[in-house]
């Protein structure tokens, strides 16, 4: 997005703490954060790793125990692009009962950025929950996302109860700018974060279901429909990406800004492990091979290696609140830093798509913005 506007101070300094790694020369001890103190490290946390993983963040944990069994930058906020849908279904999911019908209105889809996947959600035909869920979690549709958080009380409220929805998980590395991950400033998480959404998720039978499904089909009106295909190769096997044995799915993502980003959870011999790999540097499909030998080396070693950390439990089901200290605390408050006010900063997370940002503080942010820009003279497009 290009635009004069300038950002609140709270929202610049949130974008520049994405910008440095945040454990950055920071020992151990210096800081306490979610999930316990190794994960504070930068570099390898584990032995015997894959030697081909280009990833700039990725994790691997068991479901079950929540035993962080190796990562690599867990904390590092990076865009998680349609991988943040599975926060967004950790907070909607549950209200609405799949058989209910909804009739969309234009007014539904006019907030959809330009750019966005879509599943093919038109205005006027009626809709269940249960396909408009399909369209979510099978092609990533960010016009079936916007219907939902309409039907949920617009994209500002569900932008907030996202955000609300993440700290209860103790994802502190998030911030919420929109509801179906799309690229916009400051919209940052984390491969711990992420594998927090993932394994919350799972509880849910229909999530479990949603994200596991291969093919669905989809209402075109009347009585048409037409067939879609979950995006998920690692599940369906397309593009040459060879089938994980045992996979359950979870949600692949990938815009210009972010690159790729995937979480997976597979399961094998009565154990469930979940891999998050966030903005692998070689081509498309190595977000799912290095996905693959993560949960290769994961199914080899579990049981034999010694935890680096933990997932910790929401606190709304009595986890135990981690109050970050030193460097982990300056991060997920977005706390000043020399980077600030570097131009490469502002390149650096530049997005690729031109959009209105409502930030977690919803219409007041917003108004902030226009008010920014208007003092600026009106210049510049949002």
């Amino acid at each position: 997005m290009h635009g004069s506007s300038p950002l609140s101070r709270r929202a610049a300094l949130g974008l520049a703490a994405a910008a440095i790694p945040l454990a950055a020369a920071t020992p151990a001890h210096a800081s306490t954060v979610v999930g316990g103190a190794r994960l504070a490290h930068d570099g390898i946390q584990g032995t015997g790793l894959p030697k081909k993983l280009t990833a700039a963040a990725w994790l691997v944990a068991d479901c079950d125990s929540g035993e962080v069994l190796a990562s690599y930058n867990a904390h590092k906020r990076l865009a998680p692009a349609s991988t943040l849908k599975m926060l967004f279904a950790d907070t909607v999911l549950k209200k609405f009962d799949r058989t209910e019908r909804y009739k969309v209105t234009d007014a539904d889809l006019a907030d959809i950025p330009a750019g966005s996947s879509l599943v093919g959600v038109k205005p006027g035909i009626t809709y269940t929950v249960e396909q408009l869920w399909q369209g979510v979690f099978l092609r990533s549709g960010n016009d079936a996302v916007h219907v939902l958080a309409h039907m949920n009380g617009g994209v500002a409220k569900t932008v907030a109860q996202m955000q609300a929805k993440a700290e209860d998980l103790q994802a502190l590395d998030t911030h919420v700018v929109s509801p179906d991950g799309f690229d916009h400033k400051g919209q940052l998480s984390s491969a711990y974060d992420l594998t927090l959404f993932a394994r919350h998720g799972l509880k849910n039978d229909d999530f479990r279901e949603y994200c596991h499904l291969k093919t669905a089909n989809f209402p075109a009106g009347g009585k048409k429909t037409f067939q879609i295909q979950n995006t998920d190769r690692l599940l369906t096997g397309a593009w040459g990406v060879k089938t994980y044995d045992g996979l359950i799915g979870v949600k692949n993502g990938y815009t210009s800004h972010a690159g790729n980003t995937f979480t997976g959870a597979a399961t094998r011999d009565g154990r469930t492990l979940l891999v998050t790999v966030m903005h692998p540097k070689s081509g498309y499909n190595a977000v799912y091979e290095e996905t693959a030998a993560l949960l290769d080396w994961g199914f080899e070693r579990a049981g034999s290696v010694q935890a680096v950390g933990t997932l910790v439990e929401p606190l709304s089901e009595g986890g135990t609140k981690v109050t970050p200290t030193g460097k982990a605390a300056q991060a997920a408050a977005g706390a000043p830093g020399g980077a600030a006010d570097s131009p490469s900063t502002w390149r650096l997370l530049e997005g690729a798509a031109g959009t209105v940002a409502l930030l977690a503080g919803g219409a007041w942010a917003l108004r902030r913005r226009r008010a920014a820009a208007a003092e600026a003279g009106g210049k510049g497009r949002k």
